[in-house]
């Protein structure tokens, strides 16, 4: 290949490579949820990556002209597939596909990458990990919502955050469509108006980006244009004095709409139930909280850190929310013959690394090899010989790949690496039945450098790592 016509090697917007540190943590994160939810009592499922286009649809694009311009979308014969945007949507079409065989209430949780076409930027992906728990069922919705904050606040404070450093909203969609209602706002544009609430605390929104979207339309910082609600004057005033009011008595007060007053009883039973737990101080009431998702209709929640983050020039950043959710009673139902109802919340995997990264709050131990240096071709098989016992004794190890190379380039390659550990062995250390290891962290100009009897070997290791 001629040098003009070689490739320049990159990513597509919004996806990115993970290793080292940040891989390990990742998968540590994963392993630490996964843990939780099977203690909780949830089981595992799987879900293809793709799904009939037509089965999940989609609920994600605000341009009702084009629903699908929020997904990646793929002719496949006849039919049309979508790379899933969420885990929620698969599980609606597995149980549809399969109630009569699952019990219910049927708890399951899922861990998989979903695809979302849309701007990346500030630890938001067009392709990242979720790990999901529902619960599909005929219910008691309160019990089963409680159930979820219980395990989020307990996920997260096993993941390594600390109380203080995040917060569960949770709100009841009811409330705001009961004030709907009362507007008279027709349904064309009820999921519009419910969009616009729910950027409310979104980066560049605050009650005048969310005012802009229920009159006639939003520019952003950049120029660009979005279309509102064109909801009237009054009607989008009463919409911002609502979203002023924080306290759920003074709501309960001010709202008689008989499915607001619906939405609202059903927040105080599901903070009845958590009172009888540990996380009730995890937990706050936020009225914004309707969730962009057109499935929701009862309970949102959405799960907010209370530190700073910064990205990679080192401007600080609001990344949004690690784990949300809501009630769906109406997702099932679209299949053929299957009406339940379900809740679910899902935790975003790698916003939550971006998070946890910065804070550098949990211990990563990478489990470097020891490096098995080769001084000499002609004792490759004692090499190989002391490579065995390592690995026999569960200590990780390798040996180095190109005998042709000196003992400092091997060396180099080892602190790239960041190995702990050196086996430098020799002439003399063959003839002498014995073993010299140095060590690699250690302080430079102190002696870190020693050789014992071959016998001794796991047990110097041990010493190092």
């Amino acid at each position: 290949m001629n040098k003009e016509n070689k490739l320049i090697p990159g990513l597509p917007s919004g996806f990115e490579d993970r290793w080292g540190k940040k891989l390990i943590l990742k998968k540590k994160l994963i392993n630490i949820i996964e843990a939780n939810f099977v203690k909780f009592g949830f089981g595992a499922l799987e879900t293809p990556s793709f799904e009939i286009s037509e089965n999940i649809g989609s609920f994600l694009a605000d341009d009702d002209s084009n629903p699908m311009s929020d997904v990646f979308s793929f002719k496949d014969g006849e039919k049309n597939i979508t790379l899933r945007y969420d885990l929620s949507s698969p599980l609606a079409r597995f149980v549809a596909q399969n109630n009569q065989e699952l019990p219910l209430p049927y708890k399951r949780y899922q861990m998989g990458d979903v695809w979302r076409n849309e701007k990346a930027g500030n630890a938001r992906y067009r392709s990242f990990l979720q790990c999901d728990a529902d619960i599909v069922g005929n219910v008691n919705p309160a019990q089963a919502n409680a159930e979820l904050c219980n395990l989020i606040a307990s996920t997260l404070l096993a993941c390594g955050l600390k109380k203080d450093q995040f917060v569960i909203n949770i709100s009841n969609r009811k409330i705001v469509q009961g004030l709907i209602e009362d507007l008279k706002i027709s349904d064309d544009k009820k999921i519009k108006v419910m969009r616009a609430i729910d950027k409310l605390d979104k980066p560049g929104f605050g009650l005048r980006g969310v005012e802009d979207l229920l009159k006639e339309e939003r520019v952003d910082a950049s120029g660009a244009v979005t279309k509102g609600a064109n909801l009237t004057d009054d009607q989008a005033s009463q919409i911002i004095n609502f979203l002023k009011v924080k306290d759920l008595k003074e709501l309960k007060e001010n709202l008689k709409n008989p499915l607001s007053q619906e939405g609202i009883k059903e927040l105080e039973e599901l903070l009845e139930i958590v009172s009888y737990g540990d996380y009730l101080d995890q937990i706050k009431t936020n009225f914004t909280i309707v969730r962009g998702l057109a499935y929701y209709d009862g309970f949102c929640v959405e799960t907010n850190l209370n530190f700073k983050t910064t990205n990679n020039k080192g401007k600080e950043v609001d990344i949004g929310s690690i784990c949300s959710g809501g009630q769906y009673n109406k997702l099932i139902s679209r299949f053929k013959g299957v009406d339940i109802p379900g809740t679910g919340m899902s935790i975003g995997v790698d916003r939550l690394l971006f998070a946890m990264m910065q804070l550098d709050q949990i211990e990563v131990d990478e489990k470097k090899p020891v490096i098995i240096c080769v001084m000499d071709e002609k004792y490759l098989k004692n090499y190989y010989e002391i490579l065995k016992v390592l690995r026999d004794n569960n200590i990780n190890s390798e040996i180095f790949l190109d005998s042709k190379k000196n003992l400092g380039k091997q060396l180099t390659y080892a602190n790239k690496k960041q190995c702990p550990i050196a086996v430098i062995c020799g002439e003399n250390e063959f003839k002498d039945n014995t073993i010299t290891l140095k060590n690699l962290l250690g302080v430079k100009g102190e002696n870190n450098q020693l050789t014992f009897p071959k016998e001794d070997l796991i047990n110097e290791i041990k010493k190092f790592i």
